[in-house]
Order: C-alpha cells, then structure tokens, then sequence
C-alpha cells in the first residue's frame, strides 16, 4: 500500500493522526506554528486531494456509487447530530465532551472521504433533523436522550456498512476503506452504550427507546450459515455475537427519520 493511501485509510480510524502527519510535514518544511496552522485548517482539502490520487481508478459504477451515497447520507446525518449536540449550551458534560468530540471528527473525516471518492456523483446534504420529526423532542437539551439518539444512529451505521459491504467489494480499496469506517461506527457505538451504562453490543432486538425500535429489528436472528447457533451458548450470546445487516429500505427508513430531502 503507497504512503499517501495509507494515510487516507489511517486517517478514517483517526484523524487526529492526519493532523499530526500533516503538522510535522509542514513544521519540517520551515512553516512554523503558521505553517501549522495552516495545515490543520485544509486538513479536509488535503484528505481530499489525496483520496482522487490514492483512489483514481476511474469512473466508479453505479453498483459502488449506490452504496456509498447510502453510507455518505448516514455520516451526514451523523456529523450534524454531533456538531449540533457539541454546540449545544450545557448539554454534554465536560467529563463525556471529549468523546464526542472524537467521535465528531470521525464522522466528519468520514464525510470528507466519502465526498470525495463520489465527486459530482455525491448525494445532496440531507436537512437534519435532530428530533426525528418530534420522536425526541428533547434531544438537544436532555442528556440521555441524546446519549440514545446517538447510539442509535451509531449502530445503525454499523448495519448498514455490513448491509453494503458486499456491494462495494469489487473495488479492493473502497471496501477496505469501508470495512474500516465499519469499524469505528461499531467502537462509536460500544463507547456510547458504556456511557449509557449498557453492554457493549446489541442482544437480541431489544431497545429501552421504543421509537429506535427498527433500528433493531432483526438482530434477534441466530441462524447463519443455516446453522441456529444458538444452541452453542445461549440465544443471548449468539445475538451478540453477530451484527445483523440491514438493507437499503431499512436504512433509508430510520434515516428518513432525521433528515428530509434527498433521502432516497
């Protein structure tokens, strides 16, 4: 794998190290704490030079095209919740904010990826609506509703990247980099599930937030291969040991929840 994709890749997991990689490029280059500066601001316009570059393998088919703008639409939605849950006034506490924080310029970086693989082919910005058309009404001022709003959003991203993984596994590297955003929505989501006191992982269908319900559905299955595996350790255990994928309805439902739009 050349530099420039590793970075990219790196970058998806964590982008503070982008920053860092960036900050010690230009600060060796004689910028100074300007230079510094500079580069932390374009840090999203170098991600996205740098994915055309690693990337261009030329026009993307619309079998590809189709699950990523499905995936960009959901970190849409996902970036506005944290930005406006990060904006809003005594909201998180200081003990949680730098959590959210992180996990705000995840899904961020996730945008910028995603934006730039598609080019003119992205999908519009969705109109968040954080309340999911009243179902939460007190999301942006009630600290545990936005704890389960968030993992909600959260683990439905974790579905639907394993609903489309398949769909994107012609292309070696936009699976690869799919299959590692599928892997920081699923720390997203057991990070928030311990701030919520819960388990790390989903068991059964189950949800304490009646209306974050299809979110759920299906995660009761323990059947795989044709196998119930249940009988192994328990009808619990083998609920959580899978993540159940979801497809484009399921996922284009709960997001219609929280955006209007150019969801479809």
């Amino acid at each position: 794998m050349d530099r420039d994709k590793k970075l990219i890749l790196d970058a998806l997991e964590n982008p503070d190290g982008l920053e860092r990689a960036v900050s010690r490029r230009d600060a060796v280059r004689g910028g100074g704490m300007f230079g510094v500066g500079v580069a932390l601001a374009t840090m999203p316009v170098l991600l996205a030079s740098l994915t055309r570059r690693a990337f261009a393998q030329g026009p993307l088919p619309n079998s590809i095209i189709n699950p990523l703008n499905l995936a960009l639409v959901l970190e849409y939605l996902e970036s506005d919740f944290y930005v406006a849950g990060l904006a809003a006034s005594g909201l998180i506490p200081s003990s949680d904010r730098a959590v959210f924080e992180q996990v705000s310029k995840h899904e961020a970086a996730h945008v910028v990826f995603l934006e730039s693989v598609l080019g003119d082919k992205k999908a519009r910005r969705p109109t968040f609506d954080p309340t999911g058309r009243g179902a939460f009404p007190d999301v942006l001022t009630n600290y545990q509703t936005f704890l389960a709003v968030s993992q909600g959003l959260e683990d439905t991203g974790v579905r639907a990247y394993k609903g489309q993984a398949g769909n994107v596994a012609s292309n070696d590297d936009i699976l690869t980099a799919a299959l590692r955003i599928h892997s920081v929505e699923a720390r997203h989501a057991s990070e928030i599930r311990r701030l919520r006191g819960q388990k790390g992982w989903i068991t059964g269908n189950e949800t304490d937030v009646a209306a974050l319900a299809p979110t759920y559905a299906g995660e009761q299955n323990t059947t795989h291969l044709g196998i119930d595996v249940a009988g192994f350790e328990g009808r619990d255990a083998a609920t959580e040991a899978f993540d159940e994928p979801l497809d484009v309805e399921a996922v284009l439902a709960i997001a219609g929840t929280f955006g209007t739009g150019p969801i479809s």
